[in-house]
């Protein structure tokens, strides 16, 4: 709840100036509280919870413009709305308060009473309005919604928690996790809780993009770069100026192209391809991935420098799997969703349906549950999912018969001292030896991702040919 009287606290080192202007301001109705400078005011702020601050600009020990700072430190996003009073000859800096301190608004002295009222009020309303949104914020996170996710488990409630802790910095994030956990969207709650959220959000699949023209993708091209560069063309990097660039799937972007990435983020500057000129950006970069990337700079197909500036704060995200406690919630989300794109009622599930849910491995995590849920309301002729409305053979592994040049199903035994790297290595030999190496069927029999199990088919060849 919050107090009914509102709170001003004024900061001026000139007794006369501050008594006035608080004696103004009690007179409105408000409770009001005074300091001589920035420091006493932050010693205030420990017995005192103002709405709004109103403080001079040029104070001794601390003026209005450490203030600024300090309460950016300490408050964070919790700070007091504040309106820095300005005299004569200072409202060039007054200005710069506003725009790079991140000061409510500023009052040229001599104070108007009436126009120094009505910013007041408004930027009261303005924090009450922020502390009430971050309630609700709070209260939905706590029922199981952040954004476009969802889920009461303590394994996302802490996802939640990282992406609280990461929004409102400039630091670079990386997401991890099998795919189909949704990674785009936690990238996507990430802007949408930040200070950038009216800037572009720009998204990359380093993956989708031949190694030919990511670099053009990433950076642009000049007119005549290259064969078939017709015109000038910005790349990802531009379009996601003061905005969010999300790069999905960064551990399969090229080894060359890792050192370009790395001097953006250092130097905040970059070239277009076949061009001179340095443009600057400010970009706010978040990075996902299905691999472990620290392997991949073990094997040497990722640098560690750019591994490092990366992973500056990591957000785990949990497998399906490992979060069936949520899926009445996700289920939920997503049939309202669905409900939007076909235009049809909230379909009821059966019971049945979730207990066959439970039991599946979901290898395709969420993506998984959407595609599942999408045909069963296809399917549905009334309001109810059923489970006849599910995949043949849903919640178990599809039937492969062994091929006659195998002879019976094949078995590994390993000896104690096996390494989980041989181990590992083992079960994927004899599933591709079952399968007649059927890449996606022998990933789906793992639990992996085909494209995970190519990529281990891959370092294991590289490996072995070393």
């Amino acid at each position: 709840m919050f107090q009914t009287q509102k709170r001003v606290l004024v900061v001026d080192d000139e007794l006369n100036q501050r008594t006035a202007v608080a004696a103004m301001i009690d007179r409105w109705g408000f409770q009001t509280l005074t300091a001589a400078d920035g420091m006493e005011a932050l010693e205030r702020l420990r017995e005192f919870t103002p709405d709004a601050i109103v403080t001079d600009l040029m104070m001794p020990r601390m003026d209005g413009m450490q203030l600024l700072v300090k309460l950016k430190e300490e408050e964070g996003g919790n700070a007091p709305a504040v309106i820095v009073l300005t005299g004569y000859g200072s409202l060039d800096t007054a200005v710069t308060t506003v725009h790079e301190y991140g000061a409510f608004w500023f009052v040229e002295k001599p104070i108007r009473p009436r126009a120094f009222r009505a910013l007041l009020d408004r930027a009261v309303a303005h924090r009450r309005l922020g502390r009430y949104n971050e309630c609700l914020e709070r209260q939905l996170t706590n029922q199981g919604v952040f954004s476009k996710l969802c889920g009461k488990t303590k394994q996302m409630q802490e996802v939640f928690f990282l992406i609280r802790q990461a929004a409102p910095t400039r630091a670079n994030i990386l997401i991890t996790g099998d795919s189909g956990t949704g990674k785009e969207l936690v990238a996507r709650a990430i802007h949408d809780a930040s200070p950038r959220q009216a800037g572009p959000f720009v998204a990359v699949n380093c993956a989708a993009l031949p190694e030919t023209l990511i670099e053009s993708e990433l950076f642009g091209h000049e007119k005549g770069a290259f064969t078939g560069a017709l015109n000038r063309r910005a790349g990802c990097f531009e379009l996601a100026h003061e905005g969010t660039l999300f790069l999905d799937e960064i551990g399969d972007m090229p080894l060359a192209l890792q050192s370009k990435l790395l001097r953006v983020l250092e130097t905040r500057h970059f070239r277009r391809l076949g061009g001179a000129q340095e443009i600057e950006v400010d970009v706010r970069l978040v990075a996902a991935t299905n691999r472990v990337l620290a392997d991949s700079v073990r094997d040497g197909s990722f640098r560690e420098d750019l591994y490092f500036r990366l992973s500056v704060l990591e957000v785990p995200l949990p497998p399906l799997r490992e979060r069936l406690d949520d899926l009445p919630e996700l289920c939920d989300s997503i049939l309202r969703d669905l409900k939007t794109t076909y235009g049809s009622t909230m379909p009821y599930i059966h019971p049945d349906v979730l207990d066959a849910f439970r039991r599946h491995p979901w290898p395709g995590n969420v993506r998984e549950l959407r595609n599942v849920l999408e045909r069963a309301l296809v399917l549905s002729v009334g309001s109810e999912i059923v489970v006849s409305h599910l995949p043949q053979g849903f919640g178990t592994l599809p039937h492969l018969p062994p091929k006659r040049s195998l002879g019976p199903t094949p078995s590994v035994t390993l000896t104690a001292g096996t390494s989980l790297e041989d181990a590992e290595l083992e079960m994927i030999h004899i599933t591709m030896a079952f399968t007649n190496n059927n890449r996606a069927r022998a990933a789906e029999i793992l639990g992996i991702d085909p494209k995970t199990l190519y990529n281990k088919l891959k370092e294991r060849s590289t490996s072995a040919g070393e």
